[in-house]
């Protein structure tokens, strides 16, 4: 009886009483083999444009198709496809060394497979089932890429943004993620990003149902960079908390920016989105009550005159004076009349002023 092959390694399978004289030799040329297929190591090129790369596995000979680790190497100029026999079960460890921004299938010769994008030169564990060639999600990668709705356990996080996916869900604890796109990464609660020795340098903090957030914005050359909270409530503020008896710092001026209020017969202020203000009276007018304070807030107001002078100003009855007796303005042209307001929920009481300002 002749010999047969085996279906997934095709070594020899010898019949009984058969290779009288030749056994040791075919059975050396097996152990081959099998070494071929535990621990073989090749590199194939794939050079070139859009086709397909069919590795073999032959009879009971040496086959690219029976190694371990395959290096897929060369230039790639289209999207190539690498195949292996059908039928086949086996373990691969599949190196994606071209280079060329362009897709790599690595698949069984009718079935499916698992494709490389185009940015994706990592090293991964699949194998075949005899019908596809299916992905373990093992990879070893030094490539770019997104991990999208990952939980990220201090992570050390550097590097250049560009493209590429992770496709399988996933925790990554500790190490470094270098050169990734982070789309949703989901940080446990409490959990924080990391500095170079592993300790603390932010904290993430959960708020069950959470609708509101901090939004950081970079900037371009002569920009702020911007800090802004976001959300689905309409009105959102931004708490700040020192820890024990710390105070906040500002190593530089921290202003809030001036804002005019419309002049006309009645004069409105939003002290919320106006706290340091100005206005520049074109008539006798009044100065309706200020809306939208917060108990303990400090806010001012310049009152100045046009090029006429001689303007008067009523104040609403939310605005407190001494004495209950509200001031008198200036009158010479151009000149102006500076308020500090102080407001304890229900007035907004003056603590200081400073009148007949030069401006200019």
């Amino acid at each position: 009886m002749a010999s047969t092959y085996s279906t997934s390694l095709k070594l020899e399978l010898q019949a009984t009483g058969e290779n009288a004289g030749t056994w040791g030799d075919k059975t050396n040329t097996n152990l081959q083999l099998v070494e071929q297929a535990v621990g073989g190591y090749e590199e194939v090129s794939i050079a070139g444009g859009a086709g397909t790369t069919a590795l073999t596995m032959s009879d009971g000979a040496a086959s690219n198709a029976r190694n371990m680790v395959v290096k897929l190497t060369g230039t790639i100029t289209g999207n190539r496809i690498v195949t292996v026999p059908d039928s086949m079960e086996k373990v691969y460890i599949v190196s994606n060394g071209t280079t060329g921004s362009f897709t790599v299938q690595f698949k069984t010769a009718s079935g499916t497979g698992y494709t490389f994008v185009a940015a994706d030169k990592s090293v991964r564990v699949l194998f075949a089932d005899g019908t596809n060639v299916v992905d373990t999600g093992i990879i070893n990668t030094s490539s770019t890429d997104t991990l999208t709705n990952k939980t990220l356990t201090s992570p050390t996080i550097n590097g250049a943004t560009t493209t590429g996916t992770i496709a399988n869900s996933a925790t990554i604890e500790g190490g470094t993620v270098s050169a990734v796109t982070l789309t949703k990464p989901k940080i446990a609660d409490a959990g924080f990003i990391a500095d170079a020795n592993g300790n603390e340098q932010i904290i993430f903090q959960q708020t069950a149902s959470a609708v509101n957030e901090l939004e950081i914005t970079n900037a371009a050359t002569g920009n702020d960079v911007g800090l802004a909270v976001t959300g689905g409530d309409t009105n959102v503020g931004l708490a700040f908390t020192a820890k024990g008896a710390g105070r906040f710092k500002f190593n530089d001026a921290a202003y809030i920016p001036e804002q005019t209020l419309t002049d006309g017969t009645n004069i409105d202020w939003d002290v919320q989105a106006q706290p340091v203000a100005k206005v520049t009276l074109g008539g006798n007018r009044t100065l309706n009550n200020a809306t939208n304070g917060v108990t303990g807030q400090f806010v001012s107001l310049l009152i100045v005159q046009d090029g006429t002078g001689s303007r008067t100003l009523s104040f609403a009855s939310n605005y407190e004076f001494a004495s209950d007796t509200a001031p008198t303005l200036t009158t010479t042209a151009s000149l102006g009349d500076f308020f500090v307001f102080y407001y304890n929920g229900s007035k907004f009481v003056e603590v200081g002023r400073n009148l007949a300002l030069t401006l200019s």
